[in-house]
């Protein structure tokens, strides 16, 4: 009867933690609830630390603005196994002095997407650069803090790139962009859209380097010209969407330079 009393009143934390809580009921709950846990007693906060510790994936991208940058620090301030950071919508607050920490110790980040962030400076790149070796994927859309120390930083440490997001940086020119694109010869997926400064060198730099290119954003780049168009048919036949309405004679004839028989071999391009 001594046991059956037992089990009737068993408490949540009295399940094993680490075989149990962690693996198969935390990793369902939604980073609000878990924060809001962490309130109730010392055991949560206990193991909702060692919860967040042991986390691959950090997204705040559906409830950035709700979390104050306190609490941003102190989820994951013991936090090393970091793979994929999304600060997206954090863009109201975060800052270097959050960001810089984190990076600094999720050596084994592959995904790190700080798009719309406008209060971080180069220096966050730079970090990303020293720090993420293993890097794949990076989100630096509308950072117009990006420039071009920064990214080549960036690319002589991360030449495992795959995807890059370069939409709105507007501070970056043709030698930035020839320079990643010499570095990083495995990226699939780059755009540098909204961008001015972006002609037919950097467009021929990309396609005569990055071979398994697939998807190409160049949606504004109003000095894109027909003959880079023609160099990324030839250089990339990989490619699968390329994105350049709103630009130049280059890009705005892009559907119908595809349909030319000369280039009949190169797959269906989504051009929007």
């Amino acid at each position: 009867m001594d046991e059956e009393a037992k089990m009737r009143t068993c408490h949540l934390l009295d399940l094993p933690w680490e075989d149990v809580l962690v693996p198969h009921i935390l990793c369902y709950l939604p980073l609000q609830h878990l924060v809001s846990l962490q309130r109730v007693s010392k055991q949560f906060h206990s193991l909702i630390q060692m919860y967040l510790a042991n986390c691959r994936t950090f997204d705040l991208s559906s409830i950035g603005p709700s979390i104050p940058k306190e609490a941003f620090c102190s989820i994951l301030k013991d936090n090393k196994l970091l793979h994929n950071l999304s600060l997206q919508n954090c863009s109201a607050w975060v800052t270097d002095k959050e960001l810089l920490p984190v990076i600094g110790q999720n050596q084994h980040l592959q995904r790190v997407d700080m798009s719309g962030c406008v209060w971080l400076t180069r220096h966050s790149l730079v970090a990303v650069s020293l720090s993420c070796m293993h890097l794949q994927n990076l989100g630096l859309a509308h950072c117009e803090w990006v420039d071009s120390l920064s990214l080549r930083s960036l690319a002589d440490h991360c030449r495992g790139l795959q995807s890059i997001d370069l939409t709105a940086c507007r501070q970056l020119k043709d030698d930035a962009i020839c320079y990643l694109a010499k570095k990083c010869l495995k990226l699939r997926s780059l755009s540098c859209a909204v961008n001015a400064n972006v002609t037919d060198e950097s467009v021929e730099e990309v396609a005569k380097n990055c071979r398994g290119l697939e998807q190409l954003d160049l949606t504004g780049c109003l000095r894109v010209r027909n003959q880079s168009i023609r160099t990324l048919a030839e250089y990339c036949p990989k490619l699968q969407s390329l994105k350049g309405s709103g630009a130049s004679s280059g890009c705005a004839g892009v559907c119908s330079f595809y349909q030319s028989p000369d280039i009949a071999k190169v797959p269906s391009i989504r051009c929007t």
